[in-house]
């Protein structure tokens, strides 16, 4: 089988945000990045994948030159090559660009598999994916916490979490486009054998405006500006007898209208 794993890198998780200077987006100098949760889960899917039937298990990203330090962590975890569409300036702004793009270079590419997080720790959009396949015009399934190949068909064999826990059983032919759901399988960690293994790999880099995209045609999010958001409430301590002050609570709650 020949995968794609599509990954991103996101700000850490417990990171403090500051507004850049013109305030349309944050300032991201100082900040630390790693692999999305979810992407991490759907390379963990990937590498079973290759495991169980053999082939082979690409990382795709655009982004930044930055985005090579999770593209390593990426290829010690146990992918054996990498793309990285390079995107300084953040040209793809939305996740139909991101789509765009990763579609541009995976039709030069042949491929069973594509498999993605079900959406990122900083947008929370989880179009990416869907989009992705679309444009691909190939069978696509989310929320997937389990897969499975029957390379002879060739066909893959997933299972999605939907409302209540409940879980749907999928046979999807291949080529296919995945999206994985976080914490669906445990994750394994590289050695430090696999670090070092992981320097060694090359990262073929290719430029967004090679890939030739009327970016006219593509639907963009422009953000204007951002604000922090000030803190208009504050909280009143009660005092007095509990009668009294469940009395009180209450008259204020009516007075809030959540009574």
């Amino acid at each position: 089988m020949r995968i794609f794993a599509c990954v991103k890198d996101v700000p850490i998780r417990d990171a403090r945000y500051e507004l850049a200077d013109d305030a349309t987006w944050i300032d991201d100098t100082r900040l630390t990045f790693e692999i999305n949760e979810c992407d991490e889960y759907a390379l963990e899917a990937a590498v079973r994948l290759r495991e169980r039937h053999g082939g082979e298990v690409c990382i795709l990203t655009v982004g930044p030159a930055r985005a090579d330090k999770i593209i390593r962590k990426a290829l010690a975890v146990g992918a054996q090559r990498a793309i990285r569409i390079a995107d300084e300036r953040r040209q793809a702004g939305s996740p139909h660009a991101v789509a765009t793009a990763l579609a541009a270079v995976l039709r030069d590419q042949s491929f069973d598999l594509v498999a993605a997080g079900t959406r990122s720790d900083d947008m929370g959009n989880a179009q990416t994916g869907v989009v992705l396949a679309q444009l691909l015009g190939v069978p696509h399934a989310t929320l997937v916490v389990d897969v499975d190949a029957e390379p002879d068909a060739p066909a893959i064999v997933v299972q999605r979490e939907l409302e209540s826990g409940r879980l749907q059983r999928l046979r999807l032919p291949m080529p296919a486009v995945i999206t994985v759901q976080g914490g669906s399988t445990p994750l394994r960690y590289p050695t430090m054998g696999d670090v070092l293994a992981a320097k060694k790999k090359k990262i073929d880099v290719v430029d967004l405006q090679s890939l030739g995209i009327r970016w006219s045609d593509v639907p963009q999010v422009t953000v204007r500006r951002l604000t922090v958001p000030v803190a208009s409430r504050r909280a009143e301590l009660l005092e007095g007898k509990p009668d009294e002050v469940s009395a009180l609570l209450v008259k204020k709650l009516q007075e809030a209208r959540v009574l």
